[in-house]
């Protein structure tokens, strides 16, 4: 693709061509001075594509770029194939918004517990405890074993519903078990993600856990001391060997992905939940989904990292799965000049996808070297802003 060629479909997509230059430098800069080692960034208007770069390296010793295929692990973004299954089949009738999770989980039945919903489950109001990790040492790539060791030790913080507290694990847990559970084919968490989702968009190079033709471009993530946990695996070895782990299922934490094929997933939530012929949301599902149901509530995983830099603490605003902008203009990882109804998903320092449905605009970040909390928000808050400003 020549200059010309792209300037004129950067103009077709209604994105200024010297905006979208501007971000990719300022990115450019971060990655010289050391603030992150490298980044795969798509920004898209009208489903059509305005930036496509691969900024930096994998790694801190600058031993290899970051690739246009190159294979992220996915963190926390993980929540959204889950969370996208949950409403999915909600959608065909295996459960609803109102289904206690001890219905379809009954061994997680037993004090206040018993009241946490499937509704609980994907605004992060379930009154579980904030936990990343079930047991010191334990491998966390096996959810048999998560969900029973969960079910045997994990009791309620409150009652579901009267606080919103972001669930690094527990919540995306019992979600992707109910979603198994539930399922009329009695097939693996792992197979309904690829045969539901990542096959039907087209998500050629996604995997639950590490697929082994994927390995040679995977990107093993450098945490530079960001991690709150050792994230062990079955069989590989290393503190952070689950994500080295070709059959792990975490549905939390566990997707691989390349930033194309997260813009594939971003584009059929801005297309109302099809791309390409395959639907994998109803339309009015998305727009439920994309309403805040967390009302004023602050997430108070989030207020303590205001707190820690003395901002303003603002709602957590949180729809079904998804983060939301909202309207209070403070710190966020979408920007302050997206719109209220921007919404998406992100991963621990290092990985973001958003869909602003006024401006139709779609931007996918995936970045190597894991920074942390505050001055990632502050990050993609930056990168966020600019992205909008290119809009024309």
């Amino acid at each position: 693709m020549n200059d010309d060629t792209k300037t004129a479909g950067t103009r077709t997509a209604g994105l200024s061509t010297a905006r979208l230059a501007h971000l990719e430098r300022i990115m450019q800069e971060d990655v010289e001075k050391g603030v992150y080692w490298g980044a795969r960034i798509i920004v898209a208007r009208h489903g059509r594509v305005g930036l496509d770069a691969a900024i930096g390296f994998a790694d801190g010793g600058r031993t290899r770029a970051v690739a246009s295929d190159s294979v992220f692990t996915l963190f926390s973004m993980t929540k959204a194939m889950t969370n996208t299954l949950a409403l999915r089949a909600i959608e065909l009738g295996q459960f609803s918004m109102g289904t206690k999770v001890s219905q379809v989980i009954p061994e997680f039945g037993g004090g206040l517990r018993s009241h946490i919903t499937a509704f609980h489950l994907l605004t992060h109001m379930s009154g579980l405890p904030m936990l990343f990790k079930l047991k010191d040492g334990m491998p966390i790539d096996v959810l048999a074993d998560n969900v029973r060791v969960a079910c045997e030790i994990v009791q309620s913080a409150e009652p579901p519903g009267e606080k919103c507290s972001y669930s690094p694990m527990l919540n995306q847990l019992f979600l992707g078990e109910m979603v198994r559970r539930t399922d009329p084919g009695r097939r693996s968490y792992r197979d309904i993600v690829q045969q539901d989702l990542f096959d039907p968009l087209g998500m050629t190079d996604s995997s639950i856990g590490l697929r082994r033709d994927l390995k040679r471009r995977h990107l093993f993530p450098d945490f530079r001391g960001q991690s709150p946990i050792q994230h062990i695996g079955s069989t590989e070895p290393g503190e952070n060997g689950a994500f080295n782990e070709e059959r792990a299922e975490m549905p939390w934490v566990g997707a691989v992905s390349t930033a194309p094929d997260i813009f594939r997933l971003a584009e059929m939530f801005r297309n109302g939940g099809s791309l390409g012929g395959a639907r994998i949301l109803s339309p009015a599902m998305l727009r439920k989904a994309r309403q805040c149901h967390t009302g004023e509530k602050p997430n108070e995983l989030y207020k303590l990292l205001a707190h820690k830099d003395q901002w303003e603490v603002s709602p957590g605003y949180i729809g079904l799965g998804f983060s939301l902008r909202g309207e209070k203009m403070t710190n966020h990882m979408f920007g302050t000049q997206t719109s209220p109804q921007t919404f998406g998903n992100y991963g621990a320092g290092s990985t973001i996808f958003w869909v602003d449905p006024e401006l139709d605009l779609t931007f996918v970040c995936l970045s190597t070297g894991l920074m942390a909390s505050n001055p990632n928000i502050v990050r993609f808050n930056r990168l966020s802003d600019i992205a909008v400003s290119a809009a024309e």
